[in-house]
């Protein structure tokens, strides 16, 4: 990771920490369960990859951080509530996530399938009246209509629907890239979308551009996920190790090889960059962050 990214990583976790945790109900007005367990899953855990991206879409663009912080809390808000559905037993049934135990072993399964349904529905709360969001109205319906197809059925949890009808099928790589275009891939690509949303007479040109780079990095960064899940190990994923291996999911090694789905990453990111030659240093973040989504150890 670049000097120039490891700083501004840290400096996006440290405000997007707080701009959540001023966001969620507090613990201590009711329902207090679910409020605990809303802040348990978001607070204090997770690379925030979906936030990063769009802080750095918006230096590229000129856009404030601080106009920023209500789209970044939302795209937060829908992949961890994705994590905790994800984590329940009738799905991947895992029981550690970010290094602690999951929200259904910490709390319950009914807590864990509510705290999921009330943080996504904060996010587009969060999209709809923020008033962080400088975005005009015409806009804002823009983010709140991106986000929420980047969730649903034609988005990420269509993409989990065909994750969990795929389980010991070999799929082609066609097929292996729709699901993951899906699952992980939109709501990476929705990461950058809310941040072009944000600057009203922005070139529709550059936004195509840039979406296209997110694209190419929400694959490569699902790439690099099944590549971890065999040659890292659970201490340093914060998750179970092989779980996917062992549940008998389609996976790049699976269907390319080891040395293939590397090769794979590296290809992505490759595209990536070629999407982003439209700017100059302006996006050096992101052409570092592309980097960093294919070579990082968790």
């Amino acid at each position: 990771m670049s000097q120039a990214l490891k700083e501004y990583l840290s400096f996006c976790q440290h405000r997007v920490e707080h701009a959540l945790e001023q966001r969620l109900p507090s613990a201590r007005i009711l329902p207090q369960k679910l409020h605990q367990a809303m802040r348990y899953c978001v607070l204090d855990g997770g690379k925030r990859t979906r936030p990063l991206l769009t802080y750095a879409t918006g230096q590229t663009l000129g856009i404030a951080p601080a106009a920023l912080d209500g789209a970044a809390c939302a795209v937060e808000f829908i992949h961890v509530y994705s994590l905790i559905h994800d984590d329940l037993p009738a799905m991947d049934d895992d029981a550690l996530r970010r290094g602690k135990p999951t929200c259904h072993i910490e709390f319950d399964e009914a807590t864990a399938i509510l705290t999921g349904d009330a943080l996504q529905a904060l996010a587009f709360e969060i999209l709809a009246h923020d008033p962080s969001i400088v975005a005009s109205d015409a806009n804002r319906l823009k983010m709140i209509t991106a986000l929420a197809k980047a969730s649903g059925s034609q988005g990420m949890v269509g993409g989990q629907a065909i994750d969990l009808d795929s389980v010991g099928t070999m799929l082609s790589l066609p097929e292996l890239e729709n699901m993951h275009i899906h699952k992980t891939g939109a709501l990476i690509r929705a990461s950058v979308t809310l941040a072009t949303l944000s600057k009203s007479d922005l070139d529709p040109a550059v936004a195509i551009k840039l979406d296209h780079y997110a694209k190419c990095i929400g694959l490569s960064f699902q790439v690099k996920d099944d590549i971890l899940d065999e040659e890292s190990d659970t201490a340093t994923l914060g998750k179970t190790q092989g779980k996917d291996k062992d549940n008998n999911k389609p996976t790049y090694p699976a269907l390319l090889g080891m040395a293939g789905a590397k090769q794979k990453a590296r290809e992505l990111h490759e595209m990536a960059l070629d999407n982003l030659s439209i700017f100059g240093d302006e996006a050096n973040l992101l052409r570092d962050l592309s980097l960093y989504i294919i070579e990082r150890s968790h």
